[in-house]
């Protein structure tokens, strides 16, 4: 059965590119960063799942030969052991007032709710549309429904007719459920009785609603405890106070596949004077622990900071004198050259305890990617890189940028 408001609402969202006023002012609300785990194999393995999803197994965005979007790829959930690592912000649906806890994912495009507390506003509207989204470490399944989306409490800024998914069943997703930024492409193939059809974002409703730039702006502050607000995530622009005067610094949205069908970038990456990584393309994403390289660049970084594996934990292990000689890791992306500086490559120690180390060890956060360099995603620049740059992911003009923030050189792992 098609439901006539989902009808509607597919036809709402082909003039998107009407002119419309927009709302100056975004909207910031703080987020949450959770990180829990019994061992590293299990947050590692959590990672490899998500990392496997945007590779071989991603249900988002991708095409057969014919042009049509691939059909969803079942996947087989492993228990991770409760391990997640990702930040979370508040949201409000509707007329409920109890706010919803939501994982923030530059990796989809899917809003949805009740993995935990479930869906009760009595505004929403079922479009009785089923819906499916596999995440490599997790899924749901569900209905699309319609209501307001309520982001903000002091200043709030309310989305109406928000289109997201109310979950019937979901799996190894440990919050209320997702709030997708991801791009608007990635909703290909999620709704079964659309599947060439993309489900509105919250940029996308930004914009044609007049409520703001279709941008969100993200600054994260480094790991200090296991579960703290240290980040804020910005809707429809960025917050300037938060990074620095010379401004953001802007990329294209690569067109290389598969990162192209992500918050996809090009950049190359040096240690002193040696090339780490050659000019390509790879993914940014908040939900990743680490930093990953493909195998050949791994290599190159681990013959550049002398690390040897340890095999009680999986990373790169180094002496305090190869610390003190480790170079910054250079990211070169668009026309700006972003530094993690020695500290930020390393895993905070106040956590060594949890990774089967000792209290002054010192273990990198780079890890490899099982693929080598030119397979169009050869890097992820994850939690550590964006806990040291505010970062802006713009829908619109399909770009990302970085600046730097009080913390860039921080000197707190």
């Amino acid at each position: 059965m098609f439901s006539v408001v989902f009808l509607l609402a597919l036809l709402a969202f082909s003039v998107t590119g009407l002119p419309v006023e927009v709302r100056n002012s975004p909207i910031t609300l703080p987020m949450t960063r959770r990180l829990a785990f019994s061992n590293l194999t299990d947050l590692l393995r959590h990672d490899e799942a998500r990392l496997a999803a945007f590779g071989e197994n991603s249900t988002h965005g991708r095409r057969n030969a014919d042009g049509a979007p691939h059909p969803a790829v079942p996947l087989s959930h492993a228990d991770f052991g409760n391990a997640f690592s990702d930040y979370t912000v508040e949201v409000r649906f509707g007329n409920f007032p109890t706010g919803y806890n939501l994982i923030v994912n530059t990796a989809s495009a899917i809003t949805w709710v009740g993995a935990g507390l479930p869906y009760l506003s009595r505004t929403g509207v079922d479009t009785q549309q089923p819906v499916e989204v596999n995440y490599g470490y997790g899924s749901f399944k569900g209905t699309i429904f319609q209501d307001e989306l309520k982001i903000g409490d002091v200043e709030q800024l309310t989305i109406p007719g928000m289109q997201f998914g109310v979950a019937s069943t979901s799996k190894n997703i440990a919050a209320d459920g997702v709030l997708g930024i991801g791009p608007t492409l990635l909703g290909l193939g999620t709704l079964q009785n659309f599947p060439h059809h993309m489900i509105q974002t919250v940029t996308d409703r930004l914009l044609l609603q007049g409520l703001g730039r279709p941008v969100v702006g993200i600054f994260f502050q480094p790991l200090v405890a296991n579960q703290v607000i240290n980040g804020e995530i910005s809707f429809g622009g960025t917050n300037p106070s938060r990074y620095s005067k010379s401004g953001m610094y802007y990329t294209d949205v690569t067109t290389i596949a598969p990162s192209s069908h992500y918050w996809g970038i090009n950049q190359k990456i040096t240690s002193g004077d040696i090339e780490i990584l050659p000019y390509t393309a790879g993914v940014v994403d908040s939900g990743c622990t680490f930093l990953y390289l493909s195998v050949d660049a791994y290599e190159r970084y681990q013959a550049v900071t002398g690390g040897i594996l340890n095999p009680a934990n999986g990373l790169l292990q180094i002496s305090l004198q190869q610390y003190n000689q480790l170079s910054d890791l250079k990211f070169h992306i668009g026309e700006g050259v972003f530094k993690l500086v020695p500290n930020a490559q390393i895993w905070p120690r106040f956590l060594n305890y949890s990774i089967n180390g000792g209290d002054h060890d010192i273990f990198l956060i780079v890890k490899a990617l099982q693929r080598l360099t030119g397979s169009g995603y050869d890097f992820v620049i994850g939690a550590p890189f964006l806990q040291r740059f505010y970062a802006a992911f713009d829908s619109a003009k399909k770009r990302v940028g970085f600046s730097k923030t009080p913390y860039t050189d921080a000197d707190t792992n």
